[in-house]
């Protein structure tokens, strides 16, 4: 029997990852390529979108190295989400990019909550009002950058410039361009009111399909090089986050998802829109429905952040072995300390640039492991407080799936069930993005019938952390103390 592949395009903040997945969701081959980043004043980040096509280029030529061209039948791609690029009418790039971390459009984050109100753009798109989505910077660039407007032809998410590339014309997913924050999350399409709020022209940007519809198929000249058959449907994936949601298979009923990698992303599937400050709601990666997601800036981060800078130490598998055991002997609660782990500024629940980090309650008697375990104590409860919030919704939750490099701690496993009282779950892969976008390229493919039947067949699942009860009561009084922590530092 011929074997049939699907591949999963990862095009993430710092690299490339392609990744040739089975019927059965395992890893076959594999690529990756870097990307680069710019910072060319503060507050500013920007690459370059060439650079997003020569990693795609590098990634997908290592993992088609030897497959037959025929064997792969489709592709998908999950990409960086809230990354911008600008192209003129023969695709070529006429200001850098402008990344996620970008925060220059701070101004124009108030002028928008001015002109067109709070409520209207949070219950439009689905985000409470931060610097992170793209609707913010395009008003900035009107603003500031207006020649490059003028001469743009198309503002496009990552995925809608490597779907130019590879076939010819510019499409996205409703997943791409819901975290936008320039996409109507209810009718499935662009605002218009809010483009025209912020000067932008709707036209400019490309056409939106539901997630497992056919983007468009590889050129010829693009199979040739790539070593794939001419032809080959992109099908739509998109958001790197809505991807992992669906590669740990978050659109079952019962389940969250918790994605412990520099970010912090914890979610969970819900029939309908549900609004809070607690979380963003995005668009399903199934296209039915939704995804309600809490996001901390500074999740791994914060802690390899504390090991270089406060740790005097390398992030080592060694010294992170040592932190583990000796954290692992404090008991909870890390004896008074209390953190805020808002390096980054803080999106949900108080959606402020400005937050600050902050550890309070220090003695003399206090040690490194105390700071450790109390800084992962913080990170767990922000996601438990979320979690909380949208069961009181009326989300169903029975169980966590976590992914990210933060799953390998057995400490902050127990702790994450422990503080939410629902079961932890490692993924059996840590792809989960890239997963996510292989179901969607199968469902494009038609080898499944729905996106409930491939995730069922695709993902798989490793060691469980059940919690412990007997602490139920302590982890609940330790988040109303930790909760307290951010006003504290508003007032420092």
């Amino acid at each position: 029997m011929k074997q049939r592949f699907v591949i999963g395009i990862d095009s993430s903040t710092q690299s490339t990852k392609a990744i040739v997945w089975d019927e059965s969701g395992n890893p076959v081959r594999e690529g990756r390529a870097p990307i680069s980043m710019k910072m060319p004043q503060p507050l500013h980040v920007e690459q370059s979108s060439e650079e997003w096509w020569t990693s795609f280029t590098g990634a997908i030529q290592e993992a088609l190295r030897g497959l037959p061209p025929d064997s792969v039948e489709a592709l998908a791609i999950s990409n960086q989400r809230e990354t911008v690029a600008f192209l003129d009418a023969q695709g070529r790039s006429l200001h850098d990019a402008i990344v996620w971390m970008d925060q220059r459009a701070m101004a124009e984050v108030q002028e928008l909550v001015e002109r067109v109100g709070r409520k209207t753009l949070h219950h439009t798109t689905g985000k409470p009002v931060d610097i992170a989505p793209v609707l913010y910077r395009l008003r900035w660039m009107v603003k500031h950058r207006p020649e490059v407007i003028q001469r743009t032809r198309h503002i496009l998410d990552v995925q809608g410039y490597l779907v130019y590339r590879l076939t010819g014309a510019p499409a996205t997913s409703w997943t791409s361009a819901d975290p936008f924050g320039t996409f109507d999350i209810r009718k499935k399409q662009w605002a218009s009111n809010l483009l025209d709020a912020a000067g932008i022209d709707t036209a400019l940007f490309p056409p939106c399909l539901a997630p497992g519809e056919v983007l468009g198929r590889v050129t010829s000249k693009v199979a040739k090089e790539f070593g794939l058959r001419p032809g080959t449907p992109v099908v739509a994936a998109g958001g790197d986050g809505q991807c992992a949601g669906l590669g740990v298979n978050a659109i079952a009923g019962g389940r969250a998802y918790l994605n412990l990698g520099t970010a912090q992303i914890t979610g969970a599937s819900s029939s309908k829109a549900r609004f809070s400050n607690y979380w963003r709601t995005l668009i399903s990666p199934t296209g039915s429905g939704y995804f309600l997601e809490s996001v901390q800036r500074a999740g791994a981060f914060f802690i390899n952040w504390f090991v270089e800078q406060l740790g005097g130490a390398e992030r080592t598998p060694e010294v992170f072995s040592r932190l583990e055991q000796e954290a692992s002997q404090v008991e909870l609660g890390s004896e008074g300390i209390l953190v805020s782990t808002y390096l980054a500024g803080c999106m949900d629940p108080h959606w402020n640039a400005d937050a600050q980090g902050a550890f309070l309650g220090l003695r003399a008697h206090h040690t490194q492991a105390h700071l450790y375990r109390a800084s992962l104590e913080a990170l767990t409860l922000e996601s438990a407080r979320a979690l909380k919030a949208m069961a009181q919704k009326g989300v169903e939750l029975n169980k966590i799936n976590v992914i990210g490099g933060g799953a390998q701690s057995r400490l902050w496993m127990h702790m994450i069930a422990d503080a939410t009282g629902l079961p932890a779950q490692r993924s059996l892969s840590n792809e989960a993005s890239s997963l996510g976008a292989a179901i969607s390229a199968a469902v494009g493919a038609g080898w499944y019938s729905s996106f409930e039947e491939a995730a069922n067949e695709m993902t798989n699942e490793a060691e469980t952390f059940e919690p412990n009860p007997a602490v139920a009561e302590q982890w609940e009084a330790l988040s109303e103390r930790q909760r307290r922590v951010y006003a504290i530092t508003l007032k420092a």
